[in-house]
């Protein structure tokens, strides 16, 4: 167990942490639709803080296929399927102070028939021992855009994903910050924020998280979210096979 990296996700970015040859983990996200502020706060304990609403699902298996090479699929329940692959490019060692990794993801639309997008770019870590880490994560993200023809903007977006995930004390939970401002290109939305407060135990991470966004793919959190002021409540599930 790696203590300063325990999971392959923040909230919605990837990790640097690997995944050893020829074991797997599973991943499953849900975020709320019901925004935090809609309606009296007495409004909001009648729907039990959110979770009467519909909700944004995502499934994901990760597969390790040789050391330093992972692969993932991710569907959400909006019929979007995101395949994407990790490559280790090198590793934080007592001279070398970061980690970084190669990522390459392809989404499409309509159970991967139409609309794809592409995800190039990479994931720079820096480990402080047993208690956490940091992350920097440029991302180019193709066919962000979803009608370049009719608004006349930019069809693709860069973003510069960054996030730490912080250990409380000697204890077994974390709490994480992430975020994914859109620095150049279609900029459209509201820039994906995302906070989680979680515990491991054993294989398991369980985190829940308050998000101005629904997406789970790349493309999604690059689009980020859609109305100024508007959180959900959400939770990550995730556990190792190894």
């Amino acid at each position: 167990m790696n203590l300063a990296e325990p999971d392959f996700a923040l909230g919605a970015l990837p990790t640097t942490l690997r995944l050893p040859r020829g074991t797997f983990a599973f991943r499953l996200t849900h975020r709320f639709t019901r925004p935090i502020a809609d309606g009296t706060v007495g409004d909001f304990f009648e729907d039990f803080f959110g979770f009467d609403a519909a909700a944004r699902i995502g499934m994901e298996v990760r597969y390790g296929i040789w050391p330093g090479t992972q692969v993932n699929v991710h569907r959400t329940n909006n019929r979007a399927i995101q395949f994407m692959g990790q490559q280790n490019l090198f590793a934080q060692t007592d001279t070398r102070w970061v980690s970084a990794q190669a990522v390459v993801a392809v989404e499409g639309a309509d159970n991967f028939t139409e609309d794809f997008s592409t995800t190039v770019g990479g994931v720079i870590s820096r480990q402080f021992k047993a208690r956490g880490a940091v992350y920097v994560q440029p991302l180019f993200v193709w066919t962000t855009n979803p009608a370049p023809d009719l608004n006349g903007l930019p069809e693709h977006t860069m973003v510069l994903g960054v996030g730490t995930r912080l250990r409380i004390g000697p204890s077994k939970w974390y709490a994480v910050v992430e975020a994914a401002p859109q620095i150049a290109g279609y900029k459209t939305g509201i820039d994906h924020v995302s906070l989680g407060l979680e515990r491991r135990s054993g294989g398991h991470l369980f985190q829940v998280t308050v998000t101005n966004a629904l997406g789970t793919t790349m493309r999604q959190v690059a689009q980020g979210g859609v109305r100024e002021g508007d959180w959900y409540i959400g939770f990550n599930l995730s556990r190792r096979f190894f």
